[in-house]
């Protein structure tokens, strides 16, 4: 038998307590993501960013998490509009990232891809490995990020099964065969 330790009693040299921002940034960036561009459109406008921070929650309502930064310049608009669409992107795709993850106008990083509309009105990637359309119905504030639950209404599947995922801050593609 295995001696570990409980996870309801932590002893004190696993509790970490004033641990380093580059160290937790360091080890995250061993943690394999999809790259996902978040979208929305409504009254406050259209904005996206790229996002790794994206998870399932339930099936029962279909439900995703989506974390973004308070401070990032497209929060009021997610905020305000209450809608969003998860677009996964798929392999080949790592410069639409950088468009959505950097300092682009908004009209140019729109500009770069095809878009479509669905339930919400949040735009719905062309090419996309998969897209979610959603109404946020939960936020959570934790740290610097609010943490949204955002119920799919409808869901579109790409045609070809391929993802994009970032591991050790590379982009890496993934194409079923």
């Amino acid at each position: 038998m295995l001696n570990t330790p409980s996870l309801a009693e932590p002893r004190p040299s696993d509790v970490a307590q004033g641990l380093p921002k580059t160290d937790y940034r360091n080890a995250m960036a061993r943690l394999g993501a999809a790259v996902n561009i978040i979208t929305t459109d409504g009254p406050a406008g259209r904005a996206g960013f790229t996002a790794s921070a994206v998870c399932s929650v339930t099936d029962e309502p279909p439900t995703l998490l989506i974390c973004l930064n308070r401070s990032a310049s497209v929060y009021p608009a997610f905020q305000a509009n209450g809608v969003l669409c998860v677009n996964v992107l798929g392999a080949g795709q790592q410069a639409l990232s950088g468009v959505f993850g950097g300092k682009t106008p908004m009209d140019d990083r729109f500009a770069a891809a095809d878009w479509r509309v669905t339930d919400t009105g949040a735009p719905v990637l062309e090419g996309a490995a998969v897209s979610f359309d959603c109404r946020v119905v939960r936020s959570t504030s934790v740290g610097t990020h609010d943490v949204l639950f955002c119920e799919a209404v409808a869901i579109r599947i790409g045609a070809a099964a391929h993802g994009l995922i970032y591991f050790d801050r590379r982009y890496h593609d993934i194409v079923a065969h």
